[in-house]
């Protein structure tokens, strides 16, 4: 058994070699369909970061009263903190967005000179919570509004919960993440579909050409797993070879795209991304091409052997 598979493996490295102009074709087929494959999983991938970085800068804020305890609003941030849909609670209180406020309007006069005219701190104490997704926000906001969840105490203390402010983005961007998970997923299905069709049809024409061989082995006594052997390895080998080019392409496109990428996705940069998954991103396309190439390979020649 070792002994034959050695020489399918040696078959289809000859095969690969002695069809240069086959092989050649193949693999820039190959390259073709992995480069469509790669650049939807990365596009869709990176997209799906740059949601996230938005989602990050999404929250609902609990306005707290004035007059409200500091034990009693740590009381509320706790019982946040249980919902599984909550991510962070944080608390800012009064002084600290008062000094937050004197900060980001240093330099406009007028307003530090109203502050000091008024003398007390004006602002109130404030909850930013952060969902896990932006579709929870809502059951957020209604065990805010519910009394049988909070106790009466704990809801006479909120003086404003701006979700409503918030919503219709809330809504946009959870829609959006929906819609380009769904894209992504609909778009890499028919890439790969398409891939392995072209692919099929190529390493078809490296069977035609091999058709005499083909005959002599079946004269000899060849089994079909024996026939079929060299050419599934040559498939792997095109997919191997179509892989390596296809991640070089790669790393000057998203060199080239960067800029537009940091303009457009508020500053996050591909090429940095592209680096940063380096290793997911040639386990995915070097695992895709021989993938690709060996169900072609296997496809083609079987359909081959059956119509012989």
């Amino acid at each position: 058994m070792w002994t034959n598979l050695k020489r399918i493996i040696k078959a289809g490295f000859i095969s690969f070699w002695r069809n240069g102009s086959v092989s050649l074709s193949a693999v820039f087929v190959m390259i073709v369909a992995l480069f469509m494959i790669a650049s939807t999983l990365l596009l869709t991938a990176f997209l799906g970061t740059a949601l996230r970085d938005l989602q990050d800068k999404i929250d609902v804020n609990i306005y707290v009263d004035t007059n409200a305890k500091e034990v009693e609003i740590m009381d509320l941030k706790s019982k946040l903190e249980t919902l599984p849909e909550v991510k962070t609670v944080t608390y800012i209180s009064r002084e600290q967005a008062l000094e937050t406020f004197k900060a980001r309007h240093e330099d406009d006069h007028r307003i530090i000179q109203a502050l000091d005219e008024i003398g007390d701190n004006p602002l109130t104490a404030t909850l930013t919570v952060k969902a896990r997704e932006p579709s929870q926000y809502e059951g957020i906001a209604t065990f805010l509004s519910n009394k049988a969840e909070l106790s009466t105490d704990a809801l006479s203390i909120v003086s404003k919960v701006n979700y409503n402010d918030n919503k219709v983005a809330i809504d946009r961007l959870s829609k959006l993440i929906l819609g380009v998970k769904k894209l992504g997923s609909i778009i890499t299905a028919v890439m790969i579909g398409i891939s392995i069709l072209i692919t099929f049809n190529t390493i078809r024409l490296a069977i035609f050409i091999a058709r005499d061989e083909i005959g002599v082995m079946r004269l000899v006594g060849g089994s079909n797993e024996y026939i079929r052997g060299p050419f599934v390895i040559e498939g792997v080998l095109y997919g191997l070879v179509a892989g390596f080019l296809t991640l070089i392409l790669f790393y000057p496109i998203t060199y080239w795209l960067k800029n537009t990428t940091q303009t457009f996705y508020g500053g996050v940069d591909l090429l940095h991304y592209f680096v940063a998954n380096f290793v997911q991103i040639f386990l995915v396309v070097m695992l895709s091409g021989v993938v690709l190439g060996s169900i072609s390979s296997y496809l083609a020649v079987r359909k081959y052997l059956t119509a012989r």
